[in-house]
């Protein structure tokens, strides 16, 4: 039996320093996404509705194609929440979730979720 070869790592594509300032500038909080629908007219877009604890948020995110809105409901999430909110769709989108995949593979993508006792609106370090 031949052991088939690792894949090759991708190295990231470079992308300008931020110095700590700029990253304390990111208000990154635990949420519970509570609600998830496909968007009307879109075949990627997701409506979200996530809880940050003292408040909801929508948040419209791209993963239409990837995860079903039933498998997404009750999620802790990662959300960056001082993002200036912008128009997809006719959505305001208050906020991005976080997510990971290899660079430029979408379709491996997966979410960046927390464990343990988080608590919706605790604040990542």
């Amino acid at each position: 039996m031949t052991e088939e070869p690792a894949p090759a790592a991708v190295a990231p594509t470079a992308v300008a320093t931020v110095t700590y300032d700029d990253f304390k500038k990111l208000d990154l909080r635990v949420g519970t996404i509570k609600a998830a629908e496909r968007v009307v007219g879109s075949d990627k877009l997701l409506k979200l509705t996530v809880s940050l604890g003292s408040e909801e948020r929508t948040l419209a995110a791209g993963l239409a194609e990837l995860k079903s809105p039933e498998e997404l409901v009750g999620r802790k999430i990662i959300v960056v929440a001082n993002l200036a909110p912008r128009k997809l769709r006719g959505i305001e989108s208050q906020g991005m979730l976080l997510a990971a995949c290899p660079e430029g593979d979408f379709a491996k993508l997966a979410l960046v979720s927390v464990e343990g006792g988080a608590e919706d609106g605790w604040k990542v370090y």
